[in-house]
């Protein structure tokens, strides 16, 4: 099984066309003002314009106003919408895209809930309780999440990753997809290529079954 890999929280043309350069499955630009990683409204399309034709746009919103996100889909037409905030299915589904919901794993949440509360998500990802919505940099227990087996909808899991835990993350969840922000950060909203090459080493290495200190000397 090949893990999907998103990062997040780009903000820069240089580190859009070097994650790309990696190989990544999916680009994250944050459409909320209170995030250090905001990308504004007018600065979406030239963003979207430096990714490789087989990365996908993600476009993250925090109860954002229906005009805030047609806007952004209309500045990237092609993508996929993230929601971080107290929206309900229909507040996802009425876009008619395909979308992601986050789901914050704290004590007393079940995963398995989400999946019924939205059943039109294309997938849920499970991330750290933050006040911030999302962007905390703090792993969350992975064995509270429900088996594989058990789950209806493909799996992203974020919170805190980086190379050196993204594989133990992988073996521990097999998620469908990995999502990683300021795991590949300089400082904040600044991405490493460095990292990020380590990172995306870290995931295929466990999907071969390869050590991480393996991983990182070939990266």
């Amino acid at each position: 099984m090949r893990t999907r890999i998103k990062i997040c929280g780009l903000a820069r043309p240089q580190d859009v066309v070097a994650a790309c350069r990696l190989d990544i499955d999916a680009a994250g630009f944050v459409c909320y003002e209170h995030s250090p990683r905001f990308v504004p409204p007018e600065r979406l399309a030239s963003l979207a314009s430096e990714l490789s034709p087989f990365v996908t746009p993600v476009l993250l919103f925090v109860n954002a106003a229906r005009d805030q996100i047609e806007g952004a889909l209309q500045a990237v037409p092609h993508a996929l919408l993230q929601f971080h905030g107290n929206e309900s299915h229909r507040d996802c589904a009425q876009f008619g895209r395909p979308y992601v919901r986050a789901v914050a794993i704290a004590e007393g949440v079940d995963l398995l809930d989400s999946e019924r509360q939205y059943p039109t998500a294309s997938a849920l990802l499970a991330d750290a309780p933050s006040a911030a919505f999302g962007g905390s940099g703090r792993a969350f227990d992975w064995s509270s999440l429900p088996a594989v087996e058990r789950r209806c909808r493909p799996l992203i899991v974020a919170g805190g990753l980086d190379a050196s835990n993204v594989g133990a993350a992988i073996g521990a969840t097999r998620p469908y997809g990995v999502d990683v922000s300021s795991g590949v950060e300089a400082e904040r909203g600044v991405k490493s290529e460095a990292l990020m090459r380590e990172f995306v080493a870290a995931v295929r290495a466990a999907d071969a079954g390869i050590d991480h200190d393996e991983a990182l000397r070939s990266a």
